[in-house]
């Protein structure tokens, strides 16, 4: 198996550039420098190279919505806020090998002429941000940032900033503001980040992996990269698998594996003899999948024909004896906490549906709740700014539709069947 991103994280030594260098780091930057622009572009689109944060945007297509009129400036911006439970590969390439997403940076900004670009870092990643910051200081004094990049002419300057820990901000416009040292607030769309996004200026967000992808398709080719995945959706991808399997951890698969595979063969499979009972497969604002559905391909189509979402790509297992009602309310919890509370939709259903499965665990549900959570989903789906209501809504159906019978018998029975008590 090919890998694009992980070849050499197992040496301590590949965070620095000069190890980076001999490993053949930077030589795709100086490829870049001697093809046209719209040659990069078109590469990238061959790529099928969809982004790795969520929402699986070709990012070739993204590219290309940029105004042609380059009287203005642009900007580029890299997502790291990597907010969504059960997902840390982002947080792996920038300890790990942040020169990659420094090339990516370099070799993007150069095709889509851009001069100033952002990393954007949760609050949390203290450690990840002072690497990454250390990484871009060494790209500096080689001369792979800033005035006259190789004596290309080409100038560059990338500014590290720090956010605060806003799950909101890991969408893009809420980034965006956060960025400006604005309220993480959402932005009402159009017009969109591309025309009008960092300063009032077209800007493209990318996230960390799908940036560190673009040194490798420059140097094998966009064709060779879609191969490596499957029709629409090409290369690997970074996967994290949390939860009571055997090796848990982050794996680099070729896009279209079978999810089976993923927890099997390469997580180890379940500890201590426990059985599977199901699985959320993009991070948390997934839709939950049982275990008799995950002999499906691990790529962004072939999870949306089973009802669900490869996300940013957190695969997050659930062993039987778990509580279906506890496991929703900690996720729903979540939610209401982190709703930054400019759509109503969003700031009162969130509370709401924490508040109801709160009173259904602790034996207090009352007949109708059941209804009640999926009707109160109903009026949030779709009705807010930014989909943060969605990702609250598409776990709280699924469960409830996947394992109805665990939340009628809650209800019923006025405890939890497993013996949890809050």
């Amino acid at each position: 198996m090919e890998l694009v991103l992980t070849t050499h994280f197992g040496n301590d030594r590949y965070r620095h550039a000069d190890t980076y260098e001999r490993l053949g780091g930077y030589a795709a930057m100086r490829k870049a420098f001697s093809m046209p622009k719209e040659e990069i572009v078109a590469e990238v689109r061959k790529a099928n190279l969809r982004g790795r944060g969520g929402a699986g945007f070709p990012a070739g297509v993204k590219w290309g919505f940029l105004p042609k009129d380059l009287s203005r400036p642009r900007v580029l911006v890299i997502n790291a806020d990597e907010g969504e439970p059960g997902t840390f590969k982002d947080r792996l390439i920038m300890s790990r090998g942040p020169h990659l997403m420094i090339e990516g940076i370099v070799i993007t900004s150069y095709a889509l002429t851009i001069h100033n670009g952002y990393v954007y870092i949760r609050g949390e990643f203290v450690r990840e941000a002072e690497i990454v910051q250390e990484a871009i200081d060494e790209a500096y004094a080689k001369g792979y940032l800033g005035k006259n990049i190789l004596g290309s002419g080409y100038d560059l300057e990338v500014t590290v900033h720090r956010g605060a820990g806003a799950y909101i901000c890991g969408e893009e416009t809420s980034l965006l503001n956060s960025l400006e040292g604005k309220r993480g607030w959402p932005r009402v769309k159009p017009p969109f980040p591309a025309s009008v996004g960092a300063f009032g200026l077209p800007t493209i967000v990318n996230n960390v992996e799908t940036i560190a992808d673009i040194p490798w398709i420059v140097t094998h080719g966009g064709e060779k990269f879609a191969s490596l995945g499957v029709e629409k959706d090409g290369g690997t991808r970074l996967v994290c698998v949390s939860g009571p399997v055997k090796k848990p951890g982050v794996y680099e698969l070729p896009v279209g594996i079978s999810l089976r595979s993923i927890l099997y063969e390469h997580a180890g499979g379940m500890q201590d003899g426990k059985a599977l009972k199901a699985v959320i497969p993009g991070g948390s604002s997934t839709p939950v999948i049982r275990a008799d559905e995950i002999d499906v391909g691990y790529d962004i189509d072939s999870m949306q024909k089973i009802g669900t979402m490869a996300g940013s790509g957190g695969v997050i297992v659930i062993p039987e004896g778990t509580c279906m009602v506890r496991a929703l309310s900690v996720l729903m919890n979540f939610y209401a906490h982190e709703s930054c509370g400019q759509c109503t939709p969003c700031r009162e259903g969130c509370g709401w549906l924490a508040r109801v499965l709160r009173r259904i665990e602790n034996g207090e549900g009352r007949e109708g709740d059941v209804e009640l959570i999926l009707n109160v989903c109903d009026n949030m789906m779709g009705r807010t700014i930014c989909p943060l209501a969605d990702a609250a809504v598409m776990p709280a159906q699924s469960f409830i539709w996947k394992f109805r019978e665990e939340f009628d018998r809650h209800v019923r029975d006025k405890k939890c069947p497993y013996g949890n008590t809050f």
